[in-house]
């Protein structure tokens, strides 16, 4: 496992009590994501993987919205913590710079490509596009911008190792473009956030 994944495993394992608390409601207040998310569950056809599940919290709520989905995620603690909360959805430990165990109708990674370094990104989205039914539907939520920071604590002032990397919506699209898929939206939300819609052809 390379520096930067073992980083971001060991910082999540870390923070996930004190994510999962203060992100648990965080939807609610946020109503073009919940429209995005809606959007994503009318047009998806087939089971879904949520990469980057974090503590489940979208993985349930695309189960409410009717979708057959199933969460993957870097860090054990993360799982743990989806299973135990949602139990009756499944989770695993998986990364998503390794390919997809079976293939799906959609995939939904929301602030998760942010940790993944910019030469590791067209191999996510070969993965990605291998794992995903022609016509499937790919929905990236990520930060906008042009720079990459180092965070060293969060969530409650744990420690934390992870470079989180601001990009452009453009290269993100480009990216997208590069491993064969047909980019149909880019959704920017406020200054710092954007959502793309893609698909497999």
């Amino acid at each position: 496992m390379g520096d930067w994944l073992t980083d971001t495993r060991d910082s999540y394992d870390t923070v996930a009590v004190s994510y999962a608390d203060r992100t648990r409601d965080l939807l609610d207040g946020l109503p073009h994501l919940r429209a995005a998310l809606r959007l994503f569950a009318e047009q998806v056809r087939g089971p879904v993987a949520d990469v980057g599940c974090g503590p489940g919290t979208i993985t349930a709520r695309l189960h409410e919205l009717g979708v057959d989905a199933f969460g993957i995620d870097l860090s054990p603690v993360m799982i743990e913590l989806a299973r135990r909360t949602h139990p009756g959805l499944r989770f695993e430990v998986g990364s998503m710079t390794e390919p997809l165990a079976e293939s799906v109708g959609g995939i939904i990674a929301w602030w998760s490509l942010i940790h993944v370094p910019d030469d590791e990104v067209p191999t996510v989205f070969g993965h990605f596009r291998e794992a995903l039914r022609p016509g499937g539907l790919l929905q990236i939520g990520f930060h906008v911008g042009d720079e990459t920071r180092l965070k060293t604590q969060g969530y409650g002032g744990h420690p934390m190792r992870v470079h989180v990397h601001l990009r452009p919506p453009e290269r993100v699209a480009e990216w997208l473009r590069e491993a064969g898929f047909t980019v149909e939206a880019q959704w920017l939300l406020g200054e710092d956030g954007a959502v793309v819609f893609a698909r497999r052809g």
